[in-house]
């Protein structure tokens, strides 16, 4: 196995990410995501947010680092993302990210054995509410 099973669990420091309105329009633009609430605050603001909202993938710029686990980024292939909710992301939040290792397994495929490797995100507020749990695995070969 690429990684051992024994960083299940491991969780890693927290870092704190500022929320900016640049940064949402930016990464609604790469997407091609033309949604005012990510670009236009007055928008936003007729629709009761405090300012701009982030897209739902938004926390994929939230860069936290695998705890314990070290590989190669050219063997990594991206498997599955997905995001829950407890409030939108909107420009001006401070929030403290934690990334977790959830699980770690392997599959036979076609080319060989694959590691999959499980991780998992949680962004809170300042006042340590949750604000957003993403789940992620990526398979590396």
């Amino acid at each position: 196995m690429i990684i051992d099973r024994s960083v299940i669990g491991s969780t890693s420091e927290v870092k704190v990410f500022e929320v900016e309105k640049g940064a949402i329009r930016a990464f609604a633009h790469a997407i091609g995501d033309d949604n005012p609430l990510y670009t236009d605050e007055a928008f936003a603001k007729e629709h009761g947010y405090a300012s701009l909202v982030a897209p739902p993938t938004f926390p994929t710029t939230f860069r936290v680092p695998i705890p314990n686990v070290k590989f190669e980024l050219s063997r990594v292939l991206h498997g599955e993302q997905e995001y829950s909710y407890e409030r939108p992301i909107v420009a001006g939040d401070i929030l403290r990210c934690v990334n977790r290792v959830v699980d770690v397994y392997e599959r036979q495929g076609k080319l060989g054995t694959m590691t999959f490797l499980v991780t998992e995100i949680r962004g809170e507020d300042l006042d340590g509410k949750l604000v957003f749990c993403g789940k992620s695995t990526a398979i590396l070969r």
